[in-house]
């Protein structure tokens, strides 16, 4: 490695620890539809009664497990770091994604906090740049650190030259 090259590291910033909370939260709602339909059906339908509590309650126990299980990995894959260079995020469960957004690409700084990230006190904050691929998103943020990140990402990229296309 030559004294200006770089490796790709890591970023270091996990997420807040909320973010566990939040994904159980989302497992559990999505979860919950189909065994809810399941279980009224099975218990008004009678010659179908069978056929539609076991898989309700097989549905059940699987998205009960996956909440438990699923938001622990995640929380332990998921990173993101901004330096005066790049927005790096790194995602993933059985595909892991890099994402490295050069300050000289960004063009937008965005933080968006859904009812379920506000009632968990959670932001995200998208950046988007020109690339094909999309926005960089930054989720599971204490939603102060996420207003101070954007401030930040928003000065950083003034700062910058380049124009961003």
């Amino acid at each position: 490695m030559t004294e200006g090259e770089r490796r790709l590291r890591p970023p270091n910033n996990t997420l807040n620890e909320r973010a566990v909370a939040w994904w159980r939260a989302q497992w559990l709602l999505l979860t919950l539809a189909p065994v809810a339909v399941l279980a009224v059906l099975g218990a008004l339908i009678a010659p179908a009664r069978v056929w539609l509590l076991v898989p309700a309650a097989a549905l059940a126990v699987l998205g009960l497990a996956c909440a438990v299980v699923m938001p622990l990995w995640w929380f332990r894959v998921h990173r993101w770091e901004v330096t005066d260079e790049a927005v790096y995020v790194r995602t993933g469960y059985f595909w892991q994604e890099w994402r490295i957004a050069p300050m000289s690409r960004i063009q937008t700084v965005d933080t968006v906090r859904g009812p379920l990230e506000q009632l968990f006190k959670l932001s995200t904050v998208i950046v988007t740049t020109a690339s094909s691929k999309g926005a960089v998103r930054i989720e599971g943020l204490g939603h102060e650190l996420a207003a101070e990140l954007a401030e930040r990402l928003t000065h950083i990229t003034q700062a910058t030259p380049g124009d961003a296309t």
